[in-house]
């Protein structure tokens, strides 16, 4: 009777260590489930500003590539400087962003952006 009391003991208690381990596990999901709703507008606003951040050191050349082309096609060569470009093929040089600069190679007849 002993052997079966305690058998049954050991069962009760691992069952209940069992339990007390998947309730601690959703204890925990539903804290991180809080807080990702609470941080979600922080976390919503912080992208927003690195996508916007990304946005204002990329710009575009790809056009200023093709009047480059077309302007080599006319004119049969590369232009000098890219202010030959203006206003037949583009209306003005676009301004770059702040650390930035166009690094146009006349040989190559290409236009890209470079730190400067």
């Amino acid at each position: 009777m002993k052997t079966f009391s305690s058998v049954f003991l050991l069962i009760a208690s691992s069952s209940f260590l069992a339990g007390c381990g998947d309730s601690s596990k959703k204890t925990a999901q539903a804290v991180n489930a809080v807080s990702n709703v609470v941080d979600a507008p922080l976390n919503y606003v912080g992208a927003v500003v690195q996508a916007e951040k990304h946005a204002q050191k990329v710009i575009d050349v790809s056009y200023l590539n093709q009047a480059i082309q077309l302007f080599n096609a006319q004119e049969g060569r590369y232009p000098k400087t890219l202010d030959e470009l203006v206003p037949n093929y583009i209306g003005k040089l676009p301004e770059t962003p702040y650390g930035t600069k166009l690094d146009y190679d006349a040989t190559a007849g290409t236009v890209k952006v470079v730190t400067k």
